[in-house]
């Protein structure tokens, strides 16, 4: 694969990193490489990965941006396709449909399936844990199967139960916490994937592998 990058600065202590424009693994594999190494620059206050962009805020006070610039470009040429950061494979239990999963009746209509068929599409597919955000803990996985691509709701909701299993656009996630939110919610686990208390509070971390299992009501304890 080739990369394209570009480096412009955002504000007068930011530099957003362009390193492609596609949803990929090998690139998004690349981003978070180059995150793990910039910690090394004293001047890095924070870097913020995203699918393809690494935003990096920097000690504007102790350096200039031409001297970040050059720290970084010499870190980007350290990065080697064959790294592979260190993963982990999970697999999610979820409660597929009914007051568990809302739109997904809705959903395979629209798409034209089952409601089975959408679970088995959904679920037989292993996912990577591309980025972090909206709330604290939600992971952004890829990608769907081509036949669940949906667009977002036209109406977000103005709460979605922490643990929702749900779709959107090419793209599925977990709302980690009680939020407003606008994706299709296909199921609910009930693992949690955000305790401000624990030592490791997220239960996901980029380049995670994730594998959906489907479970009945009497294993969600809803």
């Amino acid at each position: 694969m080739n990369f394209k990058t570009s480096l412009k600065p955002l504000g007068d202590s930011a530099i957003l990193i362009q390193l492609g424009d596609a949803i990929d693994p090998i690139l998004n594999q690349r981003v978070h490489d180059l995150s793990a190494l910039l910690q090394s620059i004293p001047t890095v206050i924070e870097t913020v990965p995203a699918y393809c962009t690494l935003l990096v805020h920097y000690d504007s006070l102790t350096t200039t941006y031409n001297e970040i610039k050059n720290q970084i470009e010499e870190k980007l040429a350290l990065i080697d396709e064959s790294t592979h950061r260190p993963s982990r494979r999970l697999e999610i239990p979820v409660l597929y449909g009914n007051a568990s999963g809302p739109d997904l009746e809705p959903a395979a209509a629209i798409l034209a399936l089952s409601p089975s068929e959408l679970i088995r599409l959904h679920s037989e597919r292993e996912y990577t844990v591309y980025m972090m955000g909206f709330t604290p803990g939600f992971p952004y996985m890829g990608i769907l199967d081509e036949r669940l691509t949906l667009p977002r709701l036209s109406t977000p909701r103005t709460r979605v139960p922490a643990g929702s299993v749900a779709i959107a656009g090419s793209q599925t996630g977990i709302y980690p916490v009680d939020s407003p939110g606008g994706w299709h919610i296909l199921g609910h686990t009930p693992l949690k994937l955000f305790d401000p208390m624990s030592e490791n509070p997220f239960l996901f971390a980029p380049g995670d592998t994730v594998k959906f299992i489907p479970i009945k009501k009497d294993d969600d304890g809803r």
